[in-house]
């Protein structure tokens, strides 16, 4: 069984956070595959549904963002859930907004959420870094990231949550690099290459002399 895990704040003020885009993918997919509705359970909430007929469970932490570890331990130890079929949506200051990255393992990069997970289940996991930005100053990373989406976000971001939730199948595949990519061509189509000018030269007219 796959594990979506969308991280994110609990509460009506923390949705619209940038550090709760998490959540909002884990949302999408839910409602694209009509997944049963939230309930609470593993000091989250859960909903369940199928991926390619697969048995898939979608899962929000209730615990803030830095007790993370506690709600998904607990469900893969219910469910005897291997870590390799744990898939972690989740912020990431390093990527552009818009970019999708996916890896298995490796380290937390000062994300306090994958750091609860990492001390819960260790880092054998699959994450799906979603690119917000970087503010450019240390300093102003909290309030980056604890601050709504701007209107100028909203058409990347909607992109990126409809590909997401439309290819979450592959996810539950195991194919990571094909739902890459096919997020990624959603949110930026190739463009248009444009007709090559024709080359040919045209003969030239012969050319009179005069006296």
């Amino acid at each position: 069984m796959l594990l979506l895990v969308g991280l994110g704040n609990p509460g009506t003020g923390y949705s619209r956070n940038r550090h709760n885009i998490g959540f909002m993918a884990v949302d999408a997919i839910v409602r694209r595959h009509s997944f049963s509705g939230w309930r609470s359970r593993f000091q989250g909430e859960v909903s369940e549904g199928f991926l390619n007929g697969e048995k898939a469970l979608a899962l929000k932490p209730q615990t803030y963002m830095n007790e993370s570890g506690r709600s998904v331990g607990e469900a893969i130890r219910f469910y005897k859930i291997d870590p390799a079929d744990v898939v972690v949506l989740h912020d990431e200051l390093d990527l552009e907004p818009g970019r999708i990255r996916i890896k298995t393992g490796g380290g937390h990069g000062g994300h306090n959420g994958l750091r609860s997970i990492d001390a819960h289940i260790g880092k054998d996991y699959r994450r799906v870094r979603l690119g917000i930005g970087h503010p450019g100053d240390k300093e102003q990373v909290t309030g980056h990231v604890l601050n709504d989406f701007a209107k100028s976000d909203e058409v990347w971001l909607g992109k990126m949550l409809d590909a997401i939730s439309e290819n979450a199948p592959l996810l539950e595949a195991g194919d990571d690099a094909g739902f890459m990519n096919k997020v990624t061509l959603a949110i930026k189509p190739p463009v248009a290459k444009k007709p090559k000018a024709d080359k040919t030269v045209a003969p030239e007219t012969e050319r009179k002399e005069t006296d």
